[in-house]
């Protein structure tokens, strides 16, 4: 069975897959001090408490945070005797082109989502993700990564402004009852929720008209369901795009080994 790692900025998420499906999806937060050893410790107590029964035999890694790479390495070599396909790396081979300027390293993260992507949906798309970062992935109607957009994540903004304004509370962001708030949390919300609403419009319809095609828009990441609330904003929203990138990456890095 494959073991996929998913490391971003802020939390890491941990998936089994079967083959057909994930039998079991698993979250903590992202710490670059921690060593293959408590990663076996955590990983194994939860399959035991979730009755997951699993012989790992492969391990896939796609990390935004370079320090956590090394631990992860150690956790496959260790615990489960294999050699890690880590996306980014020459050794890994990407199923889609990437056509950016020389030079440009791409997160692995947007790599996934773009090879995701095409292969749920096809091409001519833009993939907007809510973590860290709000990121939108361009991808071309070959399935080529060709570029992007990348904004601040709306809890970025939320904690930025709340540690700029000594005044403004940390609020929690929800879909507001009105536009006009009649209170500083229902300002602050409205604000970050209708503002971020615009950014993503405005940001792909400026993608489409540079285009010059119509596009699909796959929203995927944490956030994403909120904003999924607002009609017409997304096409679809995925919340395992990235796993399911993943397992695409690893059955093409082995159909060519």
């Amino acid at each position: 069975m494959l073991l996929a790692i998913d490391c971003g900025n802020t939390n890491t998420v941990f998936s089994i897959w079967d083959g057909t499906k994930f039998i079991g999806t698993w979250r903590t937060s992202t710490e670059w001090q921690r060593t293959a050893d408590q990663y076996y410790v955590w990983l194994s107590t939860l399959m035991r408490f979730q009755k997951v029964e699993a012989d790992i035999t492969d391990v896939i890694i796609s990390s935004t945070v370079p320090r956590v790479v090394f631990n992860l390495r150690v956790l496959a070599d260790r615990y489960f005797h294999t050699r890690p396909i880590v996306v980014g790396k020459p050794e890994c081979k990407l199923p889609v082109d990437v056509r950016v300027d020389a030079g440009t390293a791409v997160g692995p993260d947007r790599l996934v989502n773009t090879v995701a992507g095409f292969d749920l949906f096809g091409g001519d798309l833009i993939v907007v993700d809510f973590g860290t970062a709000t990121t939108f992935d361009v991808v071309a109607s070959d399935g080529a990564y060709i570029g992007g957009v990348i904004a601040p994540g709306v809890n970025l903004s939320l904690e930025a402004l709340h540690n700029a304004a000594a005044a403004l509370p940390h609020v929690d962001i929800t879909k507001p009852q009105a536009v006009i708030g009649t209170n500083t949390v229902a300002c602050i919300q409205s604000g970050i929720f209708w503002g971020y609403v615009g950014l993503v419009r405005e940001i792909c319809a400026r993608i489409k008209a540079e285009r010059e095609r119509e596009m699909r828009v796959i929203a995927t990441g944490g956030l994403a369901p909120l904003f999924q609330q607002t009609v017409d904003l997304f096409d679809s929203y995925q919340d395992d795009l990235t796993m399911h990138g993943l397992t695409v990456i690893y059955n093409y890095n082995k159909d060519t080994a």
